[in-house]
């Protein structure tokens, strides 16, 4: 195997997984989406009389050094009618609650770095800067030929967040798109 590069310990025990999941204030449902195994393998990890090995050693030191992190990934329950998720490749940015009716908006940063959120070092949105967001991931409404594009995607007229129901919020050169939750 060659020199061990890092301290690690070899195994954790079901002691061990129970405790730190407790830690992290987890049901074992949650805390195996939390480590990406089914609930029936946590609940075998919490009962056996065995060494347990595998990814689960090293993930288990950093949730006991970090257990806020679970709280730091956790979805929030929805508040509005309305969830966007604006999308990094896969990784999730910013997730954003949005009442229409009432012109609400509500977000929450999954990334420390600002050029990564939907509405940069602003926290607190306005409903009219979501609508500017809307547009800033859709071409612009000069389009030349514009309405060839808007029947191309089978939409009626301008409306930036029809057109991201259609494209993503998909842009030409760039990585960001946006899932729409309703």
């Amino acid at each position: 195997m060659g020199e061990k590069l890092f301290v690690l310990p070899e195994y954790v025990t079901a002691k061990e997984i129970k405790a730190v999941r407790k830690k992290t204030g987890l049901t074992q449902k949650e805390f195996a989406q939390l480590v990406n195994v089914s609930k029936s393998t946590v609940e075998r990890w919490e009962r056996s009389e065995e060494y347990i090995t595998g990814a689960i050693v090293t993930l288990l030191g950093m949730l006991d050094k970090y257990p806020d992190y679970a709280k730091e990934v956790r979805i929030p329950e929805k508040i509005y009618p309305l969830r966007l998720w604006y999308m990094y490749k896969q990784k999730v940015c910013t997730l954003i609650d949005v009442d229409e009716v009432k012109r609400t908006v509500k977000i929450l940063n999954y990334t420390d770095n600002v050029m990564f959120r939907a509405f940069g070092v602003v926290e607190n949105p306005e409903y009219k800067a979501y609508e500017e967001f809307l547009e800033s991931r859709c071409f612009p409404a000069s389009r030349d030929k514009m309405k060839l594009v808007l029947k191309d995607l089978g939409i009626p007229f301008y409306d930036p967040f029809l057109i991201i129901e259609k494209t993503e919020g998909r842009m030409a050169e760039d990585d960001f798109w946006i899932r729409i939750e309703r």
